[in-house]
C-alpha cells in the first residue's frame, strides 16, 4: 500500500501558495484493508475513507468510463492493481495531475510541473469533454490564477466550445454550477469566470440573464465602458476588491439584468429596469437553488439601487419607504449589502473608479435616525393600534429629514 499526495495540494505548494486542503490517492490496497487499519468509508460514489488520526480524505486508485451524460454519468474501477499514472490520467487538468509519493517523490505523467512554469491551464486528455463540471472547474481556476498569469491553452479552450456545443453543459445539475459559481465569486477577480464561460459559448447556457447584458448600450456620459454586460462584471470587480461578502457579489452580479428587458426604442436609457429586473433575479436564483438570503439580496438590490443612487433628490418619505422595502428595520443588514453594491455600481465604469459616494454615508444616518424612533415611548403616551404605526410613520419621517438636512448643511 502506498500513499501519495494529489491534486491541488501538490499544485499549490509547487507554486508556492498555501496549501488548505490535502487529499489522498492509495495504491494498491482494497477497501477491505483500509477499514481493517481503521479508515472511516464515506464516499457514496466510489471508494474514499477518512484516515484514522488526521480525518484526511483518502481516495482508492481509480479509473473511470464514460457511461452516460452528465456528472454522474462514468463507471468507475478501483483495485489492488491500478497505479497511481491509471488514476492521474482521469483528471481534468495537467497541473491537478501531479502526485507526490510520502517519501517526496514526484510522479508528473502529463507534464504538469512545465505547465504550472509556462503558467499554462492545460487538459489532461480527450475524455476532459466527457464531464461538463470539469467546464466550470476550469473557469474557476482560471478567475484564481489568471492573476498569477496564467492562461487557457489554446486546444482547452476548443475542447471547451466543444463540451458546449456538444449539449453535455446542458446536463449540469443546478446544485454543481452555483457550488462552483459560489467559490468563483469569492475569489478575487470573479469576473474572469464569467468571462471565461462566455468566451467558451457557455454563459448562455448557464446564466442566460448575464449574457443577455451584452451588447446592450447604455447612455456614454454615465457609462464609457457602454456596454451593459461589461458594466455588470465591472460591478462584481469593484465589490470583490473592496472584500464584500458573497451576498453583495451575487447581488452585484444580478442588480442590472433588467437592462436586458428595455425596449429597443428607448435605449439607450433604461427607465424602470430596477422593477423589470426583479423577476430575472429571481429567475436566475430559483434556477441555480440559491440560497435564501443570498435570492433576497439580488432581488431587493435590482428593485432599489437606483433609489440609493438619487438620495440627495429624494423626499424624506421616499427614504422611508425604501428602508421599509428592504425590511431594513428587522434586517439592518440589508441595507448594509444594499450600500456596498451601489458603491461597487458607481465605480463599476471606466473612469470612475475611485468616485466618491456620499449616499452611502447619507443612508446609514437617516437609518440610524429613523431607527431610533420606537413604538414603546408611543404606546406609553396612550396611542394603540393604527395610531401607533401612524405616529411611528411621521416621526421617523421627521428624523430622516432632520439627518439630511443636517448632513446637507454640513457638505455645504
Amino acid at each position: 500500500m502506498q500513499r501519495y499526495l494529489v491534486g491541488g495540494a501538490v499544485r499549490d505548494a509547487l507554486l508556492g501558495q498555501p496549501v488548505t486542503d490535502r487529499d489522498w490517492v492509495i495504491v494498491g490496497a482494497t477497501p477491505e484493508a483500509l477499514t481493517a487499519r481503521g479508515y472511516t468509508p464515506v464516499g457514496r460514489d466510489f471508494p474514499v475513507f477518512l484516515h484514522p488520526e488526521t480525518r484526511e480524505e483518502h481516495a482508492l486508485a481509480r479509473t473511470e468510463r464514460k457511461s452516460g451524460r452528465g456528472y454522474h454519468g462514468f463507471v468507475f474501477h478501483t483495485g489492488a492493481e491500478v497505479s497511481i499514472e491509471d488514476d492521474l490520467v482521469r483528471r481534468d487538468l495537467t497541473v491537478n495531475a501531479i502526485a507526490q509519493a510520502e517519501d517526496g517523490r514526484i510522479v508528473d505523467p502529463h507534464g504538469g510541473r512545465a505547465d504550472l512554469e509556462a503558467r499554462v491551464l492545460r487538459h489532461v486528455s480527450p475524455a476532459f469533454v466527457e464531464d461538463p463540471v470539469r467546464l466550470l472547474r476550469l473557469a474557476r481556476y482560471y478567475a484564481r490564477f489568471a492573476p498569477l498569469g496564467f492562461t487557457v491553452a489554446d486546444e482547452t479552450m476548443s475542447l471547451l466550445r466543444t463540451l458546449v456545443a456538444n449539449g453535455e453543459v446542458d446536463h449540469l445539475v443546478p446544485e454543481r454550477v452555483w457550488a462552483e459559481t459560489e467559490r468563483a465569486l469569492m475569489h478575487a477577480e470573479p469576473q474572469l469566470f464569467f468571462y471565461l464561460l462566455r468566451e467558451c459559448g457557455a454563459l448562455a447556457r448557464l446564466f442566460p440573464e448575464l449574457d443577455a447584458l451584452f451588447g446592450v448600450p447604455q447612455p456614454v456620459r454615465h457609462h464609457p465602458e457602454i456596454d451593459s454586460g461589461v458594466h455588470t462584471l465591472l460591478v462584481l470587480a469593484q465589490a470583490a476588491a473592496a472584500g464584500a461578502d458573497l451576498d453583495a457579489r451575487y447581488a452585484a452580479l444580478c442588480h442590472d439584468y433588467g437592462k436586458a428587458a428595455t425596449p429597443r426604442a428607448r435605449l439607450p436609457g433604461h427607465h424602470g429596469h430596477e422593477e423589470a429586473g426583479v423577476p430575472l433575479a429571481q429567475a436566475c436564483s430559483k434556477r441555480l437553488g440559491v440560497p435564501r438570503a443570498l435570492r433576497d439580496a439580488a432581488r431587493l438590490t435590482a428593485r432599489w439601487h437606483t433609489h440609493v443612487h438619487r438620495l440627495y433628490e429624494l423626499r424624506p418619505a421616499t427614504v422611508l419607504a425604501l428602508f421599509e422595502g428592504i425590511d431594513a428595520f428587522r434586517r439592518p443588514e440589508r441595507l448594509e449589502t444594499l450600500l456596498r453594491v451601489c458603491e461597487a455600481d458607481v465605480r463599476g465604469r471606466l473612469g470612475f473608479e475611485r468616485r466618491a459616494y456620499g449616499q452611502a454615508d447619507r443612508a446609514r444616518a437617516a437609518f440610524a435616525a429613523a431607527r431610533a424612533i420606537t413604538a414603546k415611548p408611543l404606546a406609553d403616551q396612550g396611542l394603540a393600534g393604527p395610531e401607533i404605526g401612524e405616529a411611528l410613520r411621521r416621526q421617523r419621517i421627521a428624523a430622516i429629514a432632520e439627518t439630511l438636512s443636517n448632513r446637507l448643511d454640513r457638505d455645504a
